[in-house]
């Protein structure tokens, strides 16, 4: 019963906050804020799903600052849920095919994400040089999923090298972002869907200890122990409820 009742607000209020994000990145196309914005509104949407979202950021964030940002990807629900760490300055990167979704391939492009040919290997090493001069001259921060796909409830999956190389080439700190786990979590007939814990790392300087690859590893194993323990620690807090 009460899904019947979410469904058509969520929906609602969905299309609402496309309308907003749209009017705002036509207002300011590109702007470095316009993802950390959409980001905000878009979390807000958790809440009409009964689900908390609690941020754990490191203090003393400088968001003047460039960051490569490494976040674990589970579902499609991740765009209302671990969005909501995203911070100013930061963007994402993305197939340049979605730039014709309609509606939202335009906000997406027009948010300021970074678009990649990834059928065309010279075009997407071109898009990564490019990444890295963005990084440098305009303090932008960019957020990877490293598992280049949806996890659906599969824990962390192998993670891709790109972002570590262009952390070390760009000399650029690393920020983890892990969600707890996401998969089954919300039921639209369920009034509390209970609390996502959502922990970013202090940004870390990766030295030559490690090549990329190392440094993937090494993230990776730091990933699987962090979504572990939330996981462990959103289970005894939802004994209490």
């Amino acid at each position: 019963m009460l899904a019947l009742i979410r469904i058509p607000v969520v929906l609602v209020a969905f299309l609402i906050l496309n309308v907003l994000v749209l009017i705002v990145c036509l207002a300011r196309p590109f702007h470095r804020d316009n993802v950390y914005l959409a980001g905000q509104l878009y979390s807000q949407i958790a809440k009409l799903l009964g689900l908390k979202i609690t941020i754990r950021r490191p203090p003393g964030l400088d968001t003047d600052k460039s960051y490569v940002v490494v976040a674990n990807h589970q579902n499609s629900y991740d765009i209302i849920t671990i969005c909501k760490a995203a911070f100013p300055g930061v963007v994402t990167i993305g197939k340049k095919s979605l730039k014709w979704i309609p509606i939202f391939g335009q906000m997406y492009w027009l948010s300021g994400n970074i678009m990649i040919d990834r059928k065309n290997t010279a075009k997407a090493l071109d898009t990564l040089q490019l990444t890295a001069k963005k990084i440098t001259e305009n303090n932008l921060s960019v957020w990877f999923f490293p598992e280049g796909t949806r996890s659906y409830g599969r824990g962390i999956l192998p993670f891709k090298v790109g972002a570590f190389r262009l952390a070390i080439a760009t000399e650029t700190p690393v920020i983890m972002v892990t969600a707890s786990n996401l998969h089954d979590k919300i039921k639209w007939n369920r009034w509390n869907n209970g609390e996502l814990i959502i922990d970013m790392s202090t940004p870390q300087q990766l030295d030559t200890s490690r090549s990329a690859k190392g440094w993937m590893a090494f993230y990776h194993a730091e990933m699987e122990k962090k979504f572990a323990a939330l996981n462990d620690e959103v289970a005894e807090s939802d004994k209490s409820r």
